[in-house]
């Protein structure tokens, strides 16, 4: 299998590669969408334990494992091709919010995510996304109050499930003034990320994204409740909550076709 240099040691920029890296594969991207009011918690937690939930090898920095957590809503997701002849077919799932959980890992000579699981607040998205994309999808009740002009953020996310709960409150530190991630940065390692790494029902896939690089700034936030993680991950219970990052969002994202992932490593090239 040939592999790709990782993004961290090439000259371009990990946005710059992942763009040109989708032009070059036949058939990709296979959906556009803007990704709005963009919040992601980080946390710092035992890469031993969290190595159990997670079928692929974590990504590490200076050997720390991490988990993010990515609250944002989806706008607009149409197919990249068909203009308005294909968008109204998926009019019924274009929009929606979005509850990530999220971590780090590498495969085949790339640096990617993989989700650990994800809360939607569509039904249609939950059938959809764990046959096609190996999406850990579930349905939430989600109440997001990201208005980054207001300066002050919220969240709630209940799963309807257990009624279990996760909610937040959040400020952004010295106003909305965002820029680009340094590069070399823990913020850049923990932000700029082109690739999914998927595992639902047994099915691993992984697919790639394209978007410009996340205009960001600091955030300070305060966890008010967190009982679905606790539920789900033990680990959690002794979670580091590190900082976190707003973005006003990206529009026009690429996301591309879903790939299977064999007994071999895939192909990233």
């Amino acid at each position: 299998m040939e592999t790709i240099e990782p993004i961290s040691l090439r000259t371009s920029s990990p946005s710059q590669w992942a763009k040109t890296r989708m032009q070059r594969a036949r058939g990709e991207p296979l959906f556009i969408a803007d990704w709005d009011r963009v919040l992601m918690i980080h946390f710092r937690v035992d890469a031993k334990r969290l190595q159990h939930d997670v079928p692929f090898e974590l990504d590490l920095w200076d050997d720390r494992a991490f988990v993010t957590l990515v609250a944002f809503t989806m706008r607009g997701m149409r197919p990249a091709f068909g203009g308005c002849l294909t968008s109204w077919v998926f009019w019924p799932i274009a929009t929606h919010d979005f509850l990530n959980v999220r971590t780090y890992v590498r495969m085949g000579g790339d640096e990617g995510i993989h989700f650990l699981a994800e809360w939607v607040s569509s039904r249609l998205a939950l059938a959809l996304g764990p046959r096609t994309f190996s999406l850990p999808y579930r349905i939430g009740r989600i109440d997001y109050r990201n208005d980054w002009r207001l300066g002050a953020l919220s969240g709630r996310v209940e799963d309807a499930a257990t009624d279990a709960v996760f909610s937040y409150q959040a400020k952004l530190e010295g106003g909305a003034d965002c820029s680009e991630c340094q590069r070399g940065s823990l913020d850049g390692w923990l932000m700029e990320r082109y690739s999914a790494f998927n595992s639902a029902h047994d099915r691993k896939k992984y697919f790639w994204v394209w978007r410009e690089p996340w205009r960001q700034c600091k955030a300070w936030v305060d966890i008010s409740n967190a009982t679905s993680l606790v539920a789900e991950w033990t680990w959690f219970t002794q979670a580091e909550l590190i900082g976190a990052n707003y973005s006003p969002g990206n529009q026009a994202v690429w996301l591309g076709r879903p790939h299977r992932i064999k007994s071999s490593c895939p192909s990233l090239h």
